[in-house]
């Protein structure tokens, strides 16, 4: 980091090459300690220097950035803003200060602080996308769309990025596309439930069935997930898996008794096997009957159950 322009002494006086070098000398030792974990004494360092120079935009800088890593964003953000604005050509304090404001969902004033590191550095890929990403929380996925595009045109091999770009196609409903940016994405990074479930939804938009069965069973390997399980029932029905979907649809009310959307595909497999059975099995209907009370139950609201319930005496 390096500071622009004239450097002074508080009473406005220029300061002697010595007094510079002193300075210089108790950043990086601030700066050393900050990156061994000793964060007091950072903070202390870094404190005593604005005592001698109030407008050191490196050791505001730093006690921005040590706030950062202790995930203490309120502190950091005005630090931070302090150094941006002493250090206007600074990408780092820009950047930073971006990423406090994100961090602290004032996500209008992030997207500013992006553009301006940006300017100083257009080629930064982790600012193209966390800009992408601040656009995507203000709910604008086309202007998203070129930061998030730029940011794996200049780092394609970062898994994050592409799963920022497939959060931009899925805002704007393009879900091949979004499809193919979450695949890209477990190709370069280990697999998290949040991918796993970002691309669950736009493989159900997209009818694919097969690949929904087994993504949900990609999400199971995270802990029992009653969504993948009654996710994985509805694309078995629709193969005609009628008994594979059952027990899908069973272990998602085992995992969330009150998920009724489960209980309605109980009773969905089970009375499309009493009409398969020319409405003979007994069982299948009482099943079907219990299984949809169960549903109304938890959600009265449901006309389209309550209207089969009705249909078929169950």
């Amino acid at each position: 980091m390096s500071i622009s322009g004239c450097q002074r002494n508080r009473d406005g006086s220029l300061r002697s090459d010595g007094e510079v070098q002193t300075e210089q000398a108790r950043l990086d030792e601030a700066s050393t300690k900050a990156s061994e974990g000793e964060y007091s004494d950072a903070l202390e360092i870094f404190h005593a220097i604005l005592e001698d120079n109030p407008t050191s935009g490196e050791a505001y800088l730093g006690i921005g950035d040590v706030y950062l890593e202790q995930k203490d964003y309120v502190k950091a953000e005005p630090a931070l803003a302090r150094a941006a604005k002493l250090e206007p050509r600074s990408y780092q304090a820009q950047f930073q200060h971006g990423l406090a404001l994100q961090m602290l969902d004032r996500f209008l004033e992030a997207v500013q602080a992006y553009h301006r590191a940006l300017t100083i550095d257009p080629d930064s890929a982790e600012a193209n996308r966390n800009l992408a990403m601040s656009y995507l929380r203000m709910d604008e996925p086309r202007n998203a769309m070129p930061f998030a595009d730029r940011a794996i045109q200049l780092d394609p091999t970062a898994g994050d990025g592409w799963v920022t770009l497939g959060a931009a196609y899925e805002g704007m409903q393009n879900w091949s596309e979004a499809a193919a940016a979450y695949i890209a994405a477990s190709e370069r990074m280990e697999p998290t439930p949040e991918l796993m479930r970002n691309l669950l939804r736009v493989l159900i938009e997209l009818k694919r069935y097969r690949e929904v069965i087994s993504t949900a069973q990609t999400l199971q390997r995270f802990g029992p997930d009653a969504d993948a399980f009654e996710r994985s029932g509805w694309a078995a029905f629709r193969l005609g898996e009628y008994s594979d979907s059952l027990d899908y649809y069973r272990k998602s009310v085992e995992i969330d008794p009150e998920f009724w959307q489960a209980w309605n595909g109980i009773g969905v497999n089970r009375l499309n096997a009493w009409l398969l059975s020319n409405r003979e099995d007994s069982s299948a209907f009482r099943d079907s009957g219990e299984a949809f009370r169960s549903s109304l139950r938890i959600n009265g609201d449901q006309t389209k159950v309550i209207s089969l319930v009705l249909k078929y005496q169950l």
